[in-house]
């Protein structure tokens, strides 16, 4: 990782048996690997014990530095029920401070609503913890139909050039807020 390049924290948000999070996950962090400006550390919360009760665990305290490094989030989430999933709320609910002043996009996957309206919650809980929202997001319509067996989405050229513009987009706003949150932290 070069001084100018940016810890991209990808956050697969379902933790549900047989969840299909963890392929535009993978997707979406090999075009994040190919950005000149990101390094990338993929979080899968199925990997990891949170408590509802928001009470520590190993997992917490390490999930905890993760995000702390972090200078910028990509958040990919199903729509349950037309909001985003428990394990994702209960994650983003844990911490306060490791979100502030740092860029989150989005990855959403679902039926007809391509897992939008997960995507609209989120942008007001992220804002009540002093994140920035980017305005770009990369949705998946009835997403059972959208990628090969390799992974891989059937219109990539489509698909790439959506990431590599919401890259961009977290490659601005993350650039400049690491440069802010340096010459002056950021306080709520």
């Amino acid at each position: 990782m070069s001084n100018n390049s940016l810890k991209l924290a990808v956050i697969i948000g379902s933790t549900r048996s047989g969840r299909f999070g963890p392929v535009p996950a993978s997707w979406f962090a090999e075009q994040a690997r190919a950005h000149e400006a990101m390094d990338v550390d993929v979080i899968d919360l199925a990997e990891l014990t949170l408590h509802n009760s928001l009470d520590s665990s190993a997992d917490a305290g390490s999930l905890a530095q993760r995000l702390a490094s972090a200078d910028a989030f990509v958040v990919v989430t199903p729509e349950y029920n037309h909001s985003y999933p428990a394990s994702l709320k209960t994650a983003i609910d844990h911490y306060a401070k490791e979100w502030q002043a740092k860029p989150v996009g989005f990855v959403s996957y679902g039926g007809m609503g391509g897992g939008l309206r997960a995507v609209e919650h989120l942008r007001t809980v992220f804002a009540e913890l002093h994140a920035a929202t980017v305005r770009d997001t990369i949705s998946f319509h009835n997403f059972w139909e959208r990628f090969t067996e390799d992974g891989a989405p059937h219109d990539a050229d489509s698909a790439n050039a959506a990431a590599r513009g919401m890259l961009n987009q977290l490659a601005w706003w993350g650039s400049a807020l690491k440069q802010a949150r340096a010459t002056r932290p950021y306080a709520a």
